[in-house]
Formats: structure tokens, C-alpha cells, sequence
């Protein structure tokens, strides 16, 4: 019984004496913190495509001043239709978009389908085996 004492008398003395180690002042580094100001973003962005032998045509512009976006961006679809986007955006309002379609008056030229480079295999005729017999 006195060894139960004992232990738990060493255990009390251990738990009452924490180990506390200061941090040393050269270990220390002071953080830094660095903030750049961003200017607000102006642009102004334009691009437009037409390729007559795919019937690839398209556009779009679009110009940026702070947070506030407008711009427009056409195509034409496959139903020869030219779709026209009417867009513009801001912190208040959000992304809103006005989609027009306006017939183009003129045939859509669809490229012609490209030829295939693939031909199908020809069978062979199968190779007449000897059997070491002279006929």
C-alpha cells in the first residue's frame, strides 16, 4: 500500500510542476503584411471572324469601366439565323443579357463534308496450305 502512496504522490508532483520553456527573442521574426491597391479595371475588346468556307462568323465586343461590363457578341446559327447578345453587368444589377435572332436574308453556306481517308480493308484469299503430299 505504501507504494500506491507513493506513486501517486509522484504523479501529484509531476502534474504540479509543468515544464515552461520562454521563447527565446532572436527566434522571434516580426510579420509583415503587404496590401496592393488595385487600380479598377478599364478595357476596351473587340474581335470578329468570318470564314466563308466553314461559315464560321462571328463577333463580339465588349468594354469594361470599374465594375460596371457591357458588350455585344453575335453568330450565326445552323439554322441560318444571325443570334445577337446584348450584355451588361455591375455589382448592383448582376449579368443580364437581351438575345435578339434576326433572319440573315441570304443562304447559310455549310461546308462540304471532308472526304474520309479510311478505306475498308479487301480480303485476301487464304493461302493454300501443302501437306507435303505430290498430286
Amino acid at each position: 500500500m505504501s507504494v500506491f502512496i507513493l506513486g501517486v504522490a509522484a504523479a501529484a508532483a509531476i502534474e504540479l510542476s509543468p515544464i515552461y520553456h520562454a521563447p527565446q527573442a532572436h527566434l522571434v521574426k516580426p510579420l509583415l503584411k503587404t496590401i496592393e491597391v488595385e487600380a479598377p479595371a478599364h478595357y476596351d475588346f473587340s474581335y470578329s471572324v468570318r470564314d466563308d468556307h466553314t461559315g464560321d462568323i462571328k463577333s463580339q465586343t465588349e468594354t469594361r469601366k470599374g465594375d460596371q461590363v457591357q458588350g455585344q457578341y453575335s453568330l450565326i446559327d445552323a439554322d441560318g439565323y444571325q443570334r445577337i447578345v446584348d450584355y451588361t453587368s455591375d455589382a448592383h444589377n448582376g449579368f443580364n443579357a437581351v438575345v435578339r435572332r434576326e433572319p440573315l436574308g441570304h443562304k447559310v453556306i455549310k461546308a462540304a463534308p471532308l472526304p474520309l481517308a479510311y478505306a475498308a480493308p479487301k480480303l485476301l484469299a487464304a493461302p493454300k496450305l501443302s501437306l507435303g503430299l505430290y498430286h
